[in-house]
């Protein structure tokens, strides 16, 4: 490779549209979206990890959580520009026998897999938090 000024010039631009390139294809919370897919939901508990069924999203959607068959029906959900989701309707398990959602926060960091925690109160006032992370 030449050594000229003109070559080191398309070199750095070349790196810079790369950078930007992949840059752009980070997902982020401006759209207010999780990506679409497939999320797997566990949680630890007693040393082992417990499945909590999938949940699946697509678009402003998702469906589950769900262990065996097909989810019955779709809801929307939201997400705040802090990566906070809203679930605008059941939830399974997180929401029936008393339960209640406390929160669930979004971790789409361009280097990780797509994910989400959400913290569950129980009747008895104690919190649970369980960890869905998007299938390959």
């Amino acid at each position: 490779m030449s050594d000229s000024p003109k070559s080191r010039i398309s070199c750095i631009l070349g790196i810079l549209l790369l950078f930007a390139a992949t840059g752009s294809a980070c997902a982020d919370f401006s759209d207010g979206k999780l990506p679409d897919g497939t999320y797997h939901c566990e949680v630890y508990l007693l040393g082992l990890f417990l499945n909590l069924g999938d949940i699946t999203i697509k678009g402003n959607v998702y469906t589950g959580p769900v262990t065996f068959g097909a989810a019955q029906q779709g809801y929307n959900y939201q997400m705040d520009a802090n990566g906070v989701v809203t679930w605008l309707g059941p939830l399974g398990g997180y929401t029936a026998g008393g339960n209640s959602l406390s929160l669930t926060q979004a971790t789409l960091d361009g280097e990780t897999t797509p994910s989400f925690d959400i913290i569950m109160k129980q009747p008895d006032g104690a919190f649970t938090a369980s960890t869905c992370t998007k299938a390959k």
